[in-house]
Parts: C-alpha cells; sequence; structure tokens
C-alpha cells in the first residue's frame, strides 16, 4: 500500500478526552476515528490489525474443533424471556418493536441463540461433543464509555459455545478453551493473568478472565506474592484476621460529634477502625433496601452483597428510603431498623463490642454486638480483600493490581439448555440437557491491549503477528536522486508481488514528517532507503521496538522479508 492513498491522516495532538495511551495513538495514527460515544470506526490500518488478530483466533478455535457460522444481532425478544435474561438485564440491553410490534433486542452476547439451535438440531448423543464458534457485532449500552476501544458500546466478539453430554465433557471443552486462549494472547503479544471471576449475568459454575495487567485497568485483581492465587477482587476470598474474645459488655450511648466518616469517628474515640462497624446502603432494582455491615477497617464488595442478596443492578440509596427504614445517613446501624434487608459481614458477626450508628445524628453506641443488639437476614463474606491480606490458599501475603479483561470463559452448565428445552437422547434411551460453555473475546478490545502493551513515547511498536504491515517503507531524496525513487519503488514491487506486506511512503513529504510518522505508525520494520543508505551499501533497516540500525544490501533484505513471510 502506498501511503499517498492510503485513507487515513495522523494528528499532530489527540483529543483531550482521551486518557489511555492505546486510545491516544490509535486516533492519532489514524486507525480508528470516534462516531460518538462508545463507538467507533475502524479505519484502513486498524480493520487490517483486527483481522490478523481474528485469523489468530480462528486458527486456535479451528484447532481446538471449532465449526465457524454466523447468528444474527437482531434476536426476538421472546427468546431472552425464556432464559429468563430479558427480565434480569437492565438497561444496557437495548430493547425497541419492529414494524409488527414484535419486541426485539439488540444482541449483548448469544447464549440464547445458540441454544436455541440446539434444540432445533441436536437430537442424539452421538452429535456431541461439538464446538460451534463465531465473530460478530454486540452492543452493549454502557452507561461510562471511556478508553478508547477498551470500553466501548459497540464491538466485535469471537464468542465460542461448547456442547457436551455431561460435566466431564465440560471439563474438558473448558480446559480446551483455557489453553487456546492462554496461545492466542502470546501470539497477539499479550501476557495475560487468568483470574477466577464472578458468573454475572452468564450465571453457571465456574468463571475465568484473561487479565492484562495495566495502571488504568477498572478491575481490580488479587494475586497471591507466591503465584498460586489469582481471582478478580469481585470473588475473591478473604482469609481474615482473628478477633480476641471478649465478654459482651453493655450498650453505651456516645457523643460523636461530625462523625460521618469511619476515620473520623475511629480518631474521636481513640480506637482502630477494626473496633468499628461501618454500614453501606444500597437499593437493588426493585427499590428494595439492603443494608450491609461490614467491619470499619473493610470496604464493601458489592459483587459479593449483590450475589448474596440475589439482587440485580445495586445503587447507593437515598437518604430519604434510609430514613424512612429508621437509620440515618452518617450515624446509621441496624438497631431499630426496619423494612430492609440486613447483610451483615461474618468478621462483624465474629467481632465484640464494636463502634456502631445510634441511628441519631452525632451518635453513636459503644459495645454493639451481633446477633444480640439487632439480628441480621444473612452472615456471610461481603468484603473486599486488601493489600498485604493472608492468602486463602497457601497464607502467602496478596497483593493487589489492576487489569483489563480481554477473554473471559463460563461453565453454563445447563442453565441456558433447561430453561429452553435444549436436550438430547441419551444410550439409556432417557432425555438429557445439553452441559454448555461459552467463551469470549473482543477483538477491539484486544487490539487496544496490545497498543498499552506495545508503544513508547514516539508511538506504536506493533508486534510482528498482528502489525498491519511488515515493513514501512520511506524513500528520502527521491526527488534530487533517480537512484533512489528506482531502490525504493523497485524494492517495494518486488515484495508486493512476493505477498509481502509493505507500507510505502512515497508521499512528497520532508524526511521528519516521514521519520515521525513512520514511528508514530510502528510498523515492526523501518527500511530507510537514501543516497546515504545506498552508498553505504542498501537500506538502513531499523527494528521499531527496539530502534536497533543496521545497513542491509536491498537483495537481502528482499530475501529475509520473503523468507519469513513463507515461515509464517
Amino acid at each position: 500500500m502506498r501511503l499517498s492513498e492510503l485513507f487515513f491522516t495522523t494528528l499532530r495532538e489527540a483529543p483531550a478526552e482521551l486518557e489511555m495511551p492505546s486510545a491516544r495513538l490509535l486516533v492519532r495514527a489514524g486507525y480508528i476515528r470516534q462516531l460518538g460515544s462508545g463507538i467507533f470506526t475502524l479505519l484502513p490500518l486498524g480493520f487490517r490489525v483486527a483481522q490478523k488478530i481474528e485469523a489468530i483466533i480462528r486458527e486456535e478455535i479451528d484447532a481446538i474443533g471449532g465449526q465457524e457460522m454466523s447468528m444474527p444481532v437482531v434476536h426476538p425478544a421472546d427468546l431472552w424471556r425464556e432464559s429468563g435474561r430479558y427480565q434480569k438485564i437492565g438497561p444496557e440491553m437495548v430493547r425497541f418493536k419492529d414494524r409488527a410490534s414484535r419486541d426485539m433486542v439488540l444482541a449483548m452476547t448469544h447464549e440464547e441463540v445458540v441454544t436455541d439451535l440446539l434444540r432445533d438440531i441436536v437430537q442424539s448423543y452421538r452429535q456431541l461433543p461439538l464446538i460451534v464458534y463465531h465473530f460478530q457485532t454486540k452492543f452493549r449500552d454502557e452507561p461510562r464509555a471511556r478508553g478508547g476501544l477498551i470500553r466501548v458500546r459497540e464491538f466485535v466478539m469471537k464468542d465460542s459455545y461448547s456442547c457436551d453430554l455431561d460435566s466431564a465433557g465440560l471439563d474438558r471443552s473448558y480446559r480446551l478453551h483455557y489453553d487456546a486462549y492462554t496461545r492466542i494472547f502470546e501470539r497477539i503479544g499479550l501476557e495475560t493473568v487468568p483470574v477466577g471471576a464472578d458468573v454475572g449475568m452468564m450465571g453457571g459454575s465456574l468463571a475465568h478472565e484473561f487479565m492484562v495487567l495495566n495502571p488504568l485497568g477498572e478491575d481490580t485483581l488479587v494475586l497471591c506474592e507466591n503465584g498460586d492465587y489469582a481471582e478478580n477482587q469481585q470473588i475473591a476470598g478473604v482469609r481474615k484476621p482473628d478477633s480476641a474474645p471478649e465478654d459482651a459488655l453493655p450498650l453505651e450511648e456516645v457523643d460523636t460529634p461530625g462523625t460521618t466518616t469511619i476515620a473520623s469517628l475511629a480518631a474521636l474515640l481513640e480506637v482502630g477502625t477494626d473496633r468499628t462497624a461501618k454500614a453501606a446502603f444500597f437499593a437493588d432494582r426493585s427499590g428494595r433496601l439492603i443494608t450491609a455491615i461490614v467491619r470499619g477497617d473493610f470496604d464493601v464488595n458489592e459483587t459479593k452483597l449483590a450475589n448474596a442478596a440475589g439482587a440485580l443492578d445495586l445503587r447507593p440509596a437515598q437518604a430519604e428510603q434510609i430514613v424512612a427504614a429508621g437509620m440515618v445517613p452518617g450515624y446509621g446501624s441496624p438497631i431499630g431498623a426496619h423494612d430492609t434487608l440486613v447483610i451483615v459481614d461474618d468478621l462483624v458477626a465474629a467481632s465484640p463490642n464494636l463502634v456502631a450508628g445510634a441511628n441519631r445524628d452525632n451518635t453513636h453506641y459503644r459495645n454493639v454486638n451481633v446477633p444480640r443488639d439487632f439480628a441480621p437476614d444473612l452472615v456471610t463474606d461481603i468484603v473486599n480483600a486488601r493489600e498485604g491480606d493472608t492468602c486463602p490458599h497457601c497464607g502467602g501475603r496478596l497483593r493487589l493490581a489492576n487489569g483489563i479483561e480481554v477473554g473471559n470463559i463460563f461453565k453454563l452448565g445447563t442453565d441456558f439448555s433447561a430453561a429452553l428445552g435444549a436436550t438430547y437422547l441419551g444410550e439409556d434411551g432417557e432425555r438429557h440437557p445439553v452441559v454448555m460453555g461459552s467463551y469470549g473475546i473482543g477483538l477491539g478490545r484486544s487490539l487496544a491491549c496490545v497498543v498499552e502493551a506495545h508503544h513508547d513515547d514516539k508511538g506504536i511498536a506493533w508486534p510482528a503477528s498482528v502489525a498491519p504491515y511488515a515493513a514501512h517503507l520511506v524513500a528520502i531524496g527521491g526527488a534530487r536522486d533517480a537512484s533512489v525513487t528506482d531502490a525504493a519503488e523497485g524494492l517495494y514491487q518486488r515484495l508486493t508481488d512476493a505477498g509481502v506486506d509493505v507500507l510505502y511512503d512515497d508521499r512528497d513529504e520532508s524526511p521528519g514528517v516521514k521519520f515521525t510518522d513512520a514511528e508514530l505508525l510502528g510498523m515492526p520494520l523501518i527500511l530507510t532507503i537514501s543516497p546515504r543508505s545506498l552508498a553505504a551499501g542498501g537500506a538502513e533497516v531499523t527494528v521499531r521496538a527496539t530502534g536497533e540500525r543496521s545497513i542491509r544490501t536491498i537483495e537481502e533484505l528482499e530475501a529475509e522479508l520473503v523468507a519469513e513471510l513463507v515461515a509464517r
């Protein structure tokens, strides 16, 4: 491709609202353009990278027996009602009516469609196991799209689905995908950390997310220093400190003016935050008030809380609702409260004589004990793991790290097949539900994460496996020296004829502009032909990732690039 003909433009500066390095570089280098909030166009350069990623994914999923197909973006809502997810999923699902007033949805994922196909096509155990997959557009009306391609509303996902006879078959399919994902991310240039994850709207019994460590990532990972424990903080277990046994002391009211935070309360009373109980108030989609009580030195884990409460779409409760239930924001506790679901962390239940709100302004109680002073509806783990906590697996120390999810795998089991009636006739003559798994990789997010991992202050430095072009050919001084133009044109034509993807900067621009663009665009090799390089013996070859330079003869360079193409 001649750069003079390429549909792109570079920008001197990226839009100020783009906070992620990948977003800034992809926009500046002419790989993507934003159409609306969380909606992006992949320009030709960006599309080529996505195609390279897609090809690697396709190779690896085909290698484990995947059969590619294509499923629709628009689904009848009745299919989602059958699975129960139409009612469970909130406004992130786009719902609309067609011209016949039938309820429809835009695809967020395709479990329902696959299950519908299974109940239509699969009749006998002889047709299983199988893996099907596709690359398809998804739309999720994210409330806060951010980070360029990191969190978007419209995106292309590879989603595959395993269909097995039993749980042992699902275990095998899950492992096949786990290993395939490991190879995929290695091939595209990403170092990932698989972590246990919440099953969320997918349901099922087990999930893993493949995370790329990144300080700007939205997910918090809990990792053991010994390398034998990795979980998303949403579900990470906590080995909690022991509480020294004490006799339960009588409640004691104490004035605590202006102490609406745990830190100010502990400072006033000269106690550790571990001697306090913290109340947090939430409401679910139905409006139910949920009161969470954790020890003051821990924070509420909203995912654990929502799972414990069986709640959808948790949000902070309004002050009016808290007061109506007999509690006072900033000085609240379940003591004397009503019309609220009270969930207490198990460490609070095991910790005697805590300081908690008295449900009056500027007032707390000392010596609050559970269940003497209030009866919780549920006692369970609802707190976040913290930096330095003890690993629940081996006793090592935990550390926290931010990450970006690039892939996920789920053991769905029979949740969908039982709901939609996708069964097969077994060898025993009985009908059984198909046992399913679901596995996703976002192409755009993977592309952005490659840039996050492979860039410097000059621009992108693509790994060869996903670079839009194998090399960036730059001709310098051709207007004054015909030998430069002849050498560059000849090399470009011969490499193109041999099938080597080359981006050729044939523009009438200054050397500074050409070199700046070459470094910004980030092809693995920059090939410079100039009067100086020809005098030195050929072309100057710069390895973009390292800056290493060497002079190679034109013939030698051509042979090596063709050989690399053949090797791939």
